[in-house]
């Protein structure tokens, strides 16, 4: 079974989220912050994230970055996920390492889709 980090300060997200992906097949890890998303990488690194920009702590484009610079952190599939809908955002996310971009609020089909064009479905 494929794992899943969900990262959003939001508690009604990482739930709405995690009864989607769980649909999916995939099991399902949280983090409430960029921080804590960093040691469960090192702890065990998933298969993909689905990352929210705004967080305290450390925001989503952080941890990408030093996701990125992880041992294995090449690895995953980064899916922001996020209220940031302009292009300037857009285009910071995908040089920074994200693999696909969708906007709040977000369905089973969108999530879908997605995971099905970067291969993990």
């Amino acid at each position: 079974m494929k794992e899943c980090l969900v990262v959003d300060d939001s508690t009604v997200i990482r739930k709405v989220a995690r009864r989607i992906l769980e649909d999916m097949n995939f099991a399902i890890s949280e983090a409430e912050d960029g921080q804590q998303a960093l040691e469960r990488c090192r702890e065990q690194m998933p298969d993909a994230v689905l990352l929210d920009w705004n967080m305290p702590v450390m925001d989503g484009m952080e941890f990408l970055l030093s996701l990125r610079r992880e041992q294995g952190g090449d690895k995953p599939v980064v899916v922001f996920c996020t209220t940031e809908n302009d292009i300037n955002h857009i285009s910071q996310a995908i040089s920074a390492g994200a693999n696909e971009y969708i906007m709040k609020p977000f369905d089973k089909e969108i999530l879908e889709a997605k995971f099905l064009e970067a291969g993990l479905l």
